[in-house]
């Protein structure tokens, strides 16, 4: 009996350490984010811009453009 429980013990203790040196090669596989994530930081989510800001941004812009232009000429 004796015998039977030390090899029990040993198989124990090399389940015990696959489970160590997968935990150990699987952080050092994954680096970044996890897989199946969409976004970096949560938050950080592509911005799109309505059809009504871009067309008052274009309307700021060329008046800007505008202002710039009669004072370099003037």
């Amino acid at each position: 009996m004796a015998l039977e429980s030390i090899v029990s013990q040993l198989k124990e203790e090399r389940d015990r350490l696959d489970r160590a040196i997968e935990a150990l090669e699987g952080s050092a596989r994954r680096r970044g984010r996890p897989p199946g994530s969409t976004n970096a930081g949560g938050g950080a989510r592509k911005r799109t811009m309505s059809p009504a800001a871009r067309r008052k941004i274009s309307e700021m812009m060329k008046k800007r453009w505008a202002e710039r232009k009669k004072a370099a000429k003037g």
